[in-house]
């Protein structure tokens, strides 16, 4: 009798977290749902990889038109920069600390020319440590940081694309 009680209550404890969980509304972050069909990007630079990364996001949801008049939305880069900047050096001159930046200038509008998002600027920057002695790995680490850049910015746009309302 006591040790079917425990079985039971064994169970039961192990149980408990998973029913926990289950009821507190936990869910992965999905992208935000757009209100519109078709979208246009233009004014990237030929193989931007922001561009890319943007129309494969969209891809997901809505088809991405190359010709601008048959989109619902055209969603316009004014500029698109990678920027890379020494912040700190030795007094031999060796570089110590960089700053990479990651920056768009867009609009959205409609094919008629009704503004959906008014000119906006976002700007993402993160700071690196440098060694000429790990100039490599330093590569690599910062080819990584721009990706996790892309990536949050991509979501940005992203979510002032799910507001609008054609």
């Amino acid at each position: 009798m006591w040790s079917s009680r425990r079985r039971w209550l064994r169970a039961a404890l192990a149980l408990a977290p998973a029913g926990a969980l289950a009821g507190c509304g936990f869910e992965l972050r999905r992208p935000p749902r757009l209100g519109f069909e078709s979208i246009s990007l233009t004014g990237f630079a030929p193989r931007s990889p922001l561009a890319e990364e943007l129309r494969r996001q969209l891809l997901q949801q809505v088809r991405v038109l190359d010709t601008p008049a048959r989109a619902q939305v055209v969603l316009h880069a004014l500029e698109d920069q990678r920027e890379r900047s020494v912040v700190a050096s030795t007094s031999a001159a060796q570089v110590r600390e960089l700053q990479l930046r990651l920056k768009l200038n867009f609009r959205a509008h409609t094919p008629a020319g009704r503004e959906l998002i008014a000119r906006s600027e976002l700007l993402l920057q993160r700071d690196l440590s440098y060694s000429e002695t790990a100039a490599l790995a330093k590569e690599f680490e910062e080819a990584e940081l721009f990706r996790e850049m892309q990536a949050d910015l991509v979501g940005q746009v992203l979510r002032r694309l799910a507001a609008v309302q054609v």
